[in-house]
């Protein structure tokens, strides 16, 4: 990248200091972080004090067989245990664990003693069904209390849960049970969604014609459509389940037993397993919830908007927040169902004040317009999360202003399914907010930017984000595959994790991430990322999401091909807004970044987690067949835009 082009982009003069009320009782301090840098195994052995051991662990990390980390490894606990009984055993059975609101407008509260008690119905299911410790099993559900709960019924017997997005087909369901050996899987007869009950067990039924493995499935009713049942394997949660004592005596395992696999779609080849275990990842969750959020557990309301599909939902809905004797809010539905101001209205009734979701849907909202959030009083809200992909800074901004009313802090937190619990993200309490920047690692956790000879980059450069010391939460391998999970993520930078992600230090050191590695352009010679031009684009007050990506160019080897949608009142999108953005682009970051084309488009293809497709886009813009759609939200989306596309405006210099 050129000097001119990357100072251009290393620059944003905005900043917003920590409310001083939430900065005079703050969890973490400048103090948290001299503590993490003077002595590292002694903090994150300080912080295993924050849950319950049956063996307190005298070892806090075992690195003697890297990349294969053990953390807390001669401890037992059980994390259901740490979820749920202590908690009442603590005088919290009445609390609230979580309030659920389904999409037809159905609710619950469900307290620590109610789900203690029908998640010990769950696990004594579980056992009759001959589950042992150690054996795998799939759920495959939509986000509804007795998901939670299969998973912490699971997590007591010591039985490694697998959890399958309930939007996801049957082929891919069917590759992960045979992937990871499952015998057992739990699922509904369906879920809601944007008003209509949507069928589940169809593709449960589907998929085990090709897993003669499975022996059971639990269903959970909860649409109460006609639903096909097979006598000898399929059981009704409310009757199976529902005839269980509440009492299970909970057994403690090793720290280092598996507690989930979660897949995540490799670039190439199969999906990838990743393994979790039980003790440092909880140890990590629990951390960096209370952390990151500043976390109040006496009177936070706590509202990850995300699926327990994902890991955000595993680590920030589910443990984190249990563990740490929290409340959290739990939604059915989708953002516009029955209306554009549905989160909003939710707020407002539950008083939520902690808010983490993604940028994805932080740009829908701006495309909807602020006057949906301006209906409803959202003053309870006290912290804003940002997950799953780096914040434009005008999304961020925007986010503070209209979600926030100017006083929230903004934590913009970067990572992965891999990593289990955040790695780099402000603190409420202590950072000065820099809208679009990750800003440094959290406390406990040590991050760098390296060149392609994995030489430390200086500040006001780019190059590959690595994490040069274990945490605890880290992924402990890919399931059944050593030397994959050796090769993918330690081989690059030998002794450094290599997450896959571009970044940037700018001025003040403070980090930038840049998407996936494979989202960097090589224009005439130049890397740009495709993050930092579809952010140019967003700052646009026209433009309410963007997407870039790098298409095939005689001339310059790779050309910028941008996709963007428009905001309400930002007119047809004809040639004059087109030329408009491509001058502002130029502007913003330099000529070189200019996109060759500019397609206005309704929507843009994005998976059931939110992520924006850009291998479709790239298809498209390279005038391929389009590739795999199915994990798409709306497949129609993209045969839209190539009917489209022969009518698309474009300009050449």
């Amino acid at each position: 990248m050129s000097d001119e082009a990357l100072s251009n982009l290393l620059r944003e003069d905005r900043r917003f200091p920590p409310p001083a009320e939430l900065a005079a009782h703050a969890n973490v301090t400048t103090a948290t972080y001299e503590q993490a840098d003077a002595d590292f195994e002694g903090f994150w052995a300080a912080q295993a004090e924050r849950i319950s051991w049956g063996k307190a662990p005298t070892q806090v990390l075992d690195w003697s067989n890297a990349p294969f980390a053990k953390w807390y490894a001669d401890g037992t606990l059980n994390a259901a245990y740490n979820c749920l009984d202590r908690h009442v055993e603590n005088g919290l059975g009445d609390k609230v664990a979580y309030h659920f609101e389904g999409e037809p407008g159905d609710t619950r509260s469900i307290t620590y003693a109610e789900l203690t008690a029908e998640v010990c119905q769950a696990a004594n299911a579980l056992t009759e069904l001959g589950v042992k410790a150690g054996d795998r099993v799939a759920i495959y559900m939509p986000m509804i209390p007795e998901a939670i709960m299969a998973m912490l019924a699971c997590a007591r017997i010591g039985a490694p849960h697998v959890v399958v997005f309930g939007g996801f087909s049957a082929e891919a369901l069917a590759t992960r049970i045979q992937d990871c050996g499952v015998e057992i899987v739990v699922t509904t007869d369906g879920g809601f969604r944007r008003g209509s009950p949507s069928p589940l067990k169809p593709a449960v039924d589907e998929a085990l014609l090709e897993c003669p493995t499975v022996r059971n499935v639990l269903v959970v009713q909860r649409t109460k459509q006609d639903t096909p049942m097979t006598e000898g394997r399929d059981l009704w949660w409310h009757e199976f389940v529902g005839k269980q004592s509440t009492q299970h005596a909970y057994e403690n395992f090793p720290a280092e037993h598996p507690l989930y696999v979660m897949y995540t779609s490799g670039s190439t080849g199969k999906p990838k397993g990743i393994l979790h275990t039980t003790g440092g990842y909880l140890v990590g969750t629990s951390y960096t919830q209370w952390a990151t959020f500043d976390l109040k557990p006496d009177t936070d309301i706590f509202w990850t908007a995300a699926d327990i599909g994902w890991v955000t939902g595993h680590s920030y809905l589910v443990y984190g927040p249990l563990a740490n004797g929290s409340t959290s809010l739990m939604y059915e539905g989708t953002p516009d169902t029955p209306h554009r101001g549905r989160w909003w209205e939710l707020i407002e009734k539950y008083k939520v004040s902690i808010l983490y979701c993604a940028p994805t849907a932080i740009r829908t909202f701006m495309k909807w317009g602020a006057e949906h959030p301006e209906k409803f009083d959202l003053s309870s809200l006290r912290v804003l999360g940002s997950v799953g992909e780096p914040i434009n800074p005008e999304a961020y901004v925007w986010y503070r202003h209209f979600i926030g009313g100017d006083r929230t802090p903004v934590v913009d937190t970067w990572w992965q399914t891999e990593t289990g619990m955040h790695m780099i993200s402000p603190m409420p309490g202590v950072t000065e907010g820099k809208p679009g920047a990750a800003m440094r690692a959290i406390p406990g956790v040590v991050v760098d930017v390296v060149n392609d000879e994995g030489v430390p980059v200086a500040d006001g450069e780019g190059g590959y984000l690595v994490v040069r010391k274990p945490w605890p939460a880290m992924l402990r391998t890919l399931w059944g595959d050593d030397k994959r999970y050796a090769e993918t993520y330690w081989s690059r930078f030998p002794g450094a994790y290599f997450a896959g992600d571009g970044a940037k230090k700018d001025s003040d050191g403070d980090i930038w991430l840049l998407g996936r590695v494979d989202d960097v352009m090589n224009v005439s010679g130049h890397r740009l990322s495709t993050t930092e031009i579809e952010s140019a684009l967003v700052s646009h007050p026209k433009v309410a999401e963007a997407a870039v990506v790098g298409a095939t160019d005689e001339t310059t080897g790779q050309a910028i091909v941008a996709f963007v949608i428009l905001r309400g009142d930002a007119g047809d999108g004809g040639p004059d807004v087109v030329t408009e953005l491509r001058n502002h682009v130029s502007k913003e970051i330099g000529p070189i970044a200019k996109p060759r084309q500019i397609m206005v488009v309704e929507e843009l293809p994005k998976t059931r987690s939110g992520k924006i497709m850009r291998r479709l886009l790239r298809d498209i813009a390279e005038n391929r067949e389009l590739g795999d759609v199915t994990t798409l939200t709306d497949s129609s989306v993209m045969h839209l835009i190539k009917e489209n596309l022969s009518s698309s405006s474009s300009a050449e210099d």
